[in-house]
């Protein structure tokens, strides 16, 4: 297992400089507040840097999905999870709007 895999371009993170490895990113996502780190963007980005980290997936999958998270937060789309019923309240909500 080697968090210190760089990534085929670094990351441009909002503050500081770059990620250039996945601790570099593991540590920008552990300085977010645990709210924004419990959005289904930020887990999903976390699971892609520890299947890098051990070799079960690609870097090139971790740096997308930190792509994908940042820009998910620049848009202020991120929703925290929640329990199953806020989930199933969302959805149908979701469904009364588009009939």
């Amino acid at each position: 297992m080697s968090w210190d895999r760089p990534f085929p371009q670094p990351v441009p993170l909002p503050t500081g400089p770059p990620a250039q490895t996945l601790r570099d990113a593991a540590g920008y996502i552990r300085k977010l507040p645990q709210p924004e780190r419990d959005c289904q963007e930020w887990r999903l980005a976390v699971q892609r840097l520890i299947d890098a980290a051990e070799d079960r997936g690609p870097m090139l999958f971790a740096h997308m999905e930190i792509i994908r998270a940042l820009e998910a937060h620049a848009e202020g789309a991120l929703k925290p999870v929640t329990d199953q019923t806020s989930v199933q309240d969302d959805l149908k909500r979701e469904r009364d709007v588009s009939t």
